[in-house]
């Protein structure tokens, strides 16, 4: 079971932390380097997460054909090859189209990763190890920004940052084709007699994910490039974005710890108020500390929320695994998807990312307090999956 986490592990670094992600630590030098305009950064950006809508909406479908593994594994390779794409052009449209096929291949990686593996965890009582298997979005941010380092110190181009980082991930992802073998899906008994009903909690919950898609990603989209203008702070450029990787590796294991002890609802809660704060803290004040702080809160909750949301949707429908997950993917991914486009026309308005995370920090706070006490009321109402 250990090698099928870190199979996991290393698919997650490649389809998240890489093929999604690297794109945060590269922006700058495509701004400096091919004049890519804040909005079109924010439209580049929000392609990538719409593909990752429509990725995840394809991948829950049943009906869709061919093995789990097999696209599974396809999709790893597509990501590997849509970083290197973005090497070999300079067109807007194409960054445009690459990145959602980019997003597509990533969804499908999460989807089909997480039938593979979370399952079988689960299955061989070794739940704890899923743990392990999402901290591969934190080891691809840190390993791709130490990457970035390197390359910017040898003076290379935009081009070839994307050709390396999709290079590494075709490195990545060769353990995987033997770390992960195939398996039968799991398939929740009683599932397909039952309608879904939503309770007010499940409401909640699925509304409080849509604004936490909207409240993290303006800054995990543009935390670089907001250190880039901020004459007293550039040399934190190189290194913010390999904190964020590094916090989030093990806040997994620290969310769900913490979500055992006192609820996942709850604490949920509580690390969208932490967020929230990280997001307005990054534009308040320019002190290196402040901003180095609002890194570590970045990547210290954003797989930690991701991971609780899922798993209290989960709870309130044991009975409807594959559409909840649909739901709070598609509620998730409109957040994101109009999250940095948002943010880009803002700052050619106002000249600065102030407004924009400002709104967004207000946004986590209200996602925070529609599930205070989720834990509370969904022991009030009947289960949302019962007739």
């Amino acid at each position: 079971m250990g090698r099928l986490a870190v199979g996991g592990l290393l698919a997650l670094a490649v389809g998240i932390g890489i093929s999604r992600f690297v794109y945060t630590p590269i922006l700058p030098f495509m701004e400096a380097g091919l004049g890519v305009s804040k909005s079109d950064a924010g439209l580049i950006a929000s392609a990538n997460y719409l593909g990752y809508l429509l990725g995840a909406l394809l991948g829950i479908r049943q009906s869709l054909p061919g093995s789990t593994r097999g696209w599974f594994l396809f999709s790893l390779i597509i990501c590997a090859l849509t970083t290197i794409a973005m090497g070999f052009t300079e067109n807007f449209e194409l960054f445009l189209f690459i990145r959602l096929i980019s997003g597509i291949a990533s969804a499908f990686v999460m989807v089909f990763g997480s039938a593979l593996i979370l399952s079988r965890l689960a299955a061989e009582g070794r739940p704890r190890l899923s743990a392990l298997y999402f901290a591969g979005v934190g080891t691809g941010i840190s390993l791709s920004s130490l990457l970035i380092i390197f390359l910017e110190n040898m003076a290379v181009g935009v081009d070839i940052m994307w050709i390396a980082s999709g290079l590494l991930s075709l490195v990545f992802i060769v353990p995987v084709f033997f770390f992960v073998p195939a398996a039968p899906e799991i398939i929740v008994g009683g599932e397909a007699g039952r309608s879904l009903r939503y309770s007010r909690p499940l409401k909640a919950l699925i509304l409080s994910y849509f604004l936490f898609g909207f409240g993290y990603i303006i800054t995990a989209t543009f935390i670089s490039t907001l250190v880039r203008q901020i004459p007293e702070v550039q040399w934190m450029q190189s290194i913010i974005w390999l904190v964020v990787g590094v916090a989030a590796i093990p806040s997994v294991a620290l969310w769900g710890w913490l979500g055992g002890i006192y609820g996942n609802g709850r604490i949920y809660s509580v690390a969208c108020l932490i967020l929230a704060f990280g997001v307005a803290a990054s534009v308040i004040w320019e002190h290196p500390f402040i901003l180095l702080l609002s890194a570590v809160i970045l990547g210290n909750t954003l797989v930690g929320i991701t991971a609780l949301g899922l798993v209290e949707a989960r709870a309130m429908a044991p009975y409807h695994g594959r559409q909840i997950l649909a739901v709070m993917t598609l509620s998730f991914g409109v957040g994101q998807t109009i999250g940095p486009g948002f943010a880009g026309y803002v700052y050619d308005y106002f000249g600065d990312f102030f407004i924009a995370s400002l709104i967004a920090a207000g946004v986590l706070v209200i996602s925070s307090l529609l599930v205070w006490r989720v834990d509370e009321r969904k022991q009030l109402c009947p289960s949302p999956s019962s007739d």
